[in-house]
């Protein structure tokens, strides 16, 4: 009797070990990350968005760039302490390829009151307005501000909920998605 039993889960494993062998990624075709997803090694959810002037931009029309793009809006304290160094590392790090993308959460936010707080910041980055909360769902955004480092390959390389973020990590992880 225990001799059978032991036949049968020989033969189970057996099984099981031919399963795992014919179910494997033999050719490499597995995703590496490819899905989009609003985490630290996926594909950033691709969205086309409006600007400020009705110009429209779309993210994957940025690859080969590094990006950062930061969910904001302009009742958010932590948005608004967080955008002069957002400026200052934009300016240093743009001809090296740096895109910064503020997505206001226009939803949720006052239209009227933008075009103020870009001139009170002297913001010279795009401003993308997200007046259906596309990029809100894709990113699922849950807390102002959310910033998003994407390297030149599309993939996210680290998301900061929160804010603000301080010049020097923001100089850290630009240096990171720029490589």
């Amino acid at each position: 009797m225990q001799s059978k039993q032991r036949i049968f889960f020989a033969a189970i494993l057996a099984l099981g070990l031919v399963w795992i062998f014919l179910s494997a990624d033999q050719d490499g075709a597995s995703t590496n990350g490819l899905i989009p997803a609003p985490r630290a090694g996926f594909l950033a959810p691709d969205f086309t968005l409006e600007t400020m002037d009705g110009d429209t931009v779309k993210l994957s029309d940025l690859r080969g760039q590094a990006v950062i793009v930061n969910l904001w809006a302009t009742w958010c304290p932590p948005c608004k302490a967080e955008m002069p160094a957002l400026q200052k590392v934009y300016e240093e790090y743009k001809a090296r390829g740096l895109v910064v993308l503020a997505v206001n959460s226009t939803a949720q936010d006052d239209p009227q009151a933008i075009p103020a707080f870009i001139a009170e910041y002297g913001l010279t980055f795009p401003v993308l307005l997200d007046t259906n909360n596309e990029a809100g769902r894709l990113y699922e955004l849950r807390s102002l501000p959310s910033t998003f480092f994407i390297g030149r390959d599309g993939i996210i390389y680290e998301v900061v909920i929160g804010g603000p973020m301080a010049e020097a990590l923001l100089r850290t992880r630009v240096e990171e998605i720029l490589k």
